[in-house]
């Protein structure tokens, strides 16, 4: 095989979401792949010790706050990759016949603004440099009639956000900009234990191999994206949901 090995390495990755489940398997990927990572989030005491066990930086940092993030992305000199897996305050468990009309769109406006602010602070740098990847995760697909989950507004969010995504790809794509979505289908791990074991059943009883994505798939995953071997692939989602969403 020729060509550059799968690395990051000389890459400055900001994780916005960093010290949850999700973005610290993403944070621990990029770390050992080579990158100089930063976390960002609400929580200090959470980011801290997810910093401390990476040897990566932190920030405080609300990504609905658009001064906080604008200022935040100001002190770098420069950012390869910008991940934004923060939560989007969606209300579950309710059905949606049963729902207020604000607890519906709660996870619609906090996971639009957010991804936006982050996203166009990354970009401002990106468009000088000529170059940068931008992840999303979550994507869109026929959702299963089996699954029983009370999600409220999340799909919906979610399906706002790959519109964004496809736009921000069209318009950065002259720029060397790349614009990813991780697609997934679930991720029991990430789910409190208390909750799992039928989650879990519904999400392995969904897919085609009769297992669901790990944290460490999502993190070899989004490095793979975010390197030069992912370059190809751009206003796409990279399909990990082990074929619960397929076509």
């Amino acid at each position: 095989m020729t060509g550059e090995p799968m690395n990051l390495n000389g890459k400055t990755a900001v994780i916005y979401g960093g010290a949850g489940s999700v973005g610290g398997a993403i944070a621990a990927a990029f770390t050992e792949a080579g990158a100089s990572v930063h976390l960002a989030g609400r929580t200090e005491a959470t980011l801290k010790a997810r910093a401390a066990e990476l040897g990566a930086e932190y920030a405080v940092v609300d990504a609905l706050d658009e001064q906080a993030v604008d200022r935040h992305a100001a002190a770098f000199e420069r950012i390869d990759i910008s991940v934004n897996v923060t939560t989007d305050n969606d209300v579950q468990g309710t059905p949606m016949v049963e729902m207020s009309v604000e607890d519906y769109l709660s996870p619609v406006v906090s996971a639009v603004r957010s991804k936006f602010l982050t996203a166009r602070a990354a970009a401002r740098h990106m468009i000088r440099q000529r170059s940068g990847v931008i992840l999303f995760f979550g994507g869109t697909g026929e959702p299963s009639a089996h699954r029983k989950w009370q999600l409220g507004g999340l799909l919906a969010a979610f399906d706002a956000v790959e519109s964004m995504r496809r736009q921000l790809a069209a318009e950065l794509g002259p720029h060397g900009v790349r614009v990813v979505t991780l697609q997934t289908g679930g991720i029991p791990e990430s789910v409190p234990p208390e909750h799992r074991g039928p989650i879990e059943e519904d999400i392995v009883g969904d897919t085609l191999l009769g297992r669901a994505a790990t944290l460490g798939d999502v993190g070899r995953t989004a490095v793979f994206a975010a390197s030069d071997w992912g370059r190809t692939i751009t206003g796409a989602q990279v399909n990990i949901t082990c074929g619960s969403v397929f076509g």
